[in-house]
């Protein structure tokens, strides 16, 4: 891979990274709960991005760039097991329970979405 692509992925990265604060942070003040719904609404719509991306015909290095540079950062597994554990920790056993529920629940039919909206194009 040259130097382009990867410059592209520190770029990418980096505003994949920057989304995911505007929007986890938006949702979260608006709903202001301990349930971290800004978390789940960034890995979902995530999901769906991905799913489309995936859908779509690009070259090697577009999918890098778009799947893994963005949606990479822009997505969150760390956070989400983090705030689950957050939750438990504080005896708040359901709550994430439905973090891990939802979340899957939700994600495998958001990566659908995307992929059947991209074979629309």
């Amino acid at each position: 891979m040259n130097v382009a692509v990867w410059a592209g992925v520190l770029v990418i990265g980096g505003f994949g990274a920057v989304a995911r604060f505007m929007v986890d942070k938006a949702v979260a003040r608006r709903t202001a709960r301990s349930f971290p719904f800004g978390t789940l609404a960034v890995n979902i719509s995530g999901a769906v991005l991905l799913g489309f991306i995936t859908g779509l015909t690009l070259s090697h290095e577009a999918a890098l760039l778009a799947g893994t540079a963005f949606v990479g950062a822009y997505t969150t597994f760390s956070t989400w097991m983090l705030e689950t554990q957050r939750l438990t920790e504080e005896r708040q056993l359901k709550p994430a329970l439905a973090n891990l529920v939802v979340s899957v629940a939700l994600g495998l039919p958001a990566v659908m979405l995307g992929q059947w909206i991209a074979s629309l194009i």
